[in-house]
């Protein structure tokens, strides 16, 4: 085992080879979810203008009362003036301040008598009340947003709000996903005894868009060499990355390693001192497509996928989070000596709101029926005998 990489060296491999995707231009209704790729400054003053902050009155404080309305501020319409003496002019939520004015009364405070308004007894207004003064949110050319964010509501709302009809964001990487196998049979089609329904390529789908890579092609290929070659030789014309499922053990029949070596793919590393998925293979194709093989168990699989692959195309977009946090084992949990352990865990709190980890081993690598019921899983380092109740751990989502 003392040949095996590490689980640290073997990601700092993969983020070694994460690059960049390159940047596309989008129409804002499309970028939502995207990663944007430049900065963006306020266009103008914001308010832009003296904003009126409640529908009521603007007046210029310390007018004698009753004040005479000269007519409606609208809101979107240009700025009037307040005429001199004891006036004012009816305004609207988000209306430019009239000319003249300084404080704003809302409507429920006032009294009114015709045109004649005054305040209800007892209420004083402060000076410059329920106005949102221009500029106070930020000046012309601040800063609003950076390069390296997933653009979200508030973000987009930004966007829009300083006219970016269009936004460079990371391109979306084309992604294929390839299941290796004699044995493995469509989801609709019939199963015989000896034979399994595909399920890998389903949960590596469902990882990839759940972190917004949505470019995704799924095929599936048999357990013959030359075909191999052939099927693997068109899908590296076509993609960005590769995702393999089987075939990279040391059975007889596990001939990816040596297909991808055919087509010009360099291996960076075969097997990690993990568990599950010590088999893991990665490479990079000889355009710079960045090939994953990852062992054909399920659990295996979805692991190393959300372990390795969802962080290398995330940090390829320019993002440096993923769904991952610290918890702390609400159970102790058996420790490998010679492996970190990947231990699928449901997430939960305690009684002070901490988040929890509870521990849910599956039986095998291959026995994922029950996956489902698990948030994701905890890295435990390498170790003898058990991990105590409270050690904190590294928290992968699935």
């Amino acid at each position: 085992m003392s040949d095996l990489l590490s689980v640290t060296r073997a990601m700092e491999l993969v983020l070694g080879y994460a690059g960049t995707f390159g940047t596309e231009t989008v129409d804002l209704e499309m970028a939502a979810g995207r990663v944007l790729q430049q900065t963006i400054r306020a266009e103008r003053a914001q308010p832009p203008y003296d904003r009126v902050m409640m529908d009521g009155i603007a007046f210029r404080y310390g007018s004698d009362l009753p004040l005479l309305s000269h007519g409606t501020q609208r809101a979107g319409a240009p700025g009037q003036a307040l005429p001199e003496g004891a006036a004012c002019l009816d305004v609207m939520t988000g209306a430019v301040l009239p000319e003249g004015a300084d404080t704003v009364v809302p409507v429920e405070r006032l009294v009114r008598d015709g045109r004649m308004v005054r305040f209800e007894d007892g209420y004083e207004p402060r000076q410059g009340q329920f106005i949102h003064r221009r500029g106070s949110d930020c000046a012309a050319g601040t800063e609003l947003l950076s390069g390296g964010r997933r653009l979200d509501g508030p973000a987009l709302a930004v966007l829009a709000g300083n006219g970016h009809a269009q936004v460079s964001v990371s391109r979306i990487p084309s992604i294929g996903i390839v299941a290796t196998g004699d044995e493995l049979v469509d989801v609709g089609g019939p199963v015989r005894d000896w034979e399994i329904r595909r399920s890998n390529e389903y949960a590596l789908t469902g990882a990839l868009l759940s972190r917004g890579f949505n470019c995704i092609e799924r095929s599936v290929v048999p357990d013959d060499l030359p075909l191999m070659m052939a099927a693997l030789r068109e899908q590296l014309s076509r993609h960005d990355v590769l995702i393999l499922s089987g075939g990279v053990s040391m059975g007889a029949f596990d001939h990816v390693p040596r297909a991808l070596s055919k087509l010009g793919v360099e291996r960076v590393f075969h097997k990690v001192a993990q568990r599950p998925g010590k088999p893991l293979w990665f490479g990079v194709g000889p355009e710079g497509q960045r090939v994953f093989g990852l062992p054909g168990n399920p659990v295996s699989a979805t692991t190393c996928g959300v372990r390795y692959v969802m962080p290398m195309l995330l940090a390829g977009q320019g993002l440096c989070r993923g769904k991952t946090h610290a918890v702390r084992l609400k159970a102790e949990a058996e420790l490998i000596p010679t492996l970190t352990r990947f231990l699928p865990v449901r997430v939960g709190h305690d009684e002070t709101g901490q988040a929890v980890a509870i521990p849910y081993p599956m039986p095998t690598s291959g026995d994922f029926s029950f996956l489902a019921a698990t948030d994701g899983f905890v890295e435990l380092p390498r170790g003898e005998g058990m991990a105590p109740r409270g050690t904190v751990a590294l928290f992968h989502g699935w």
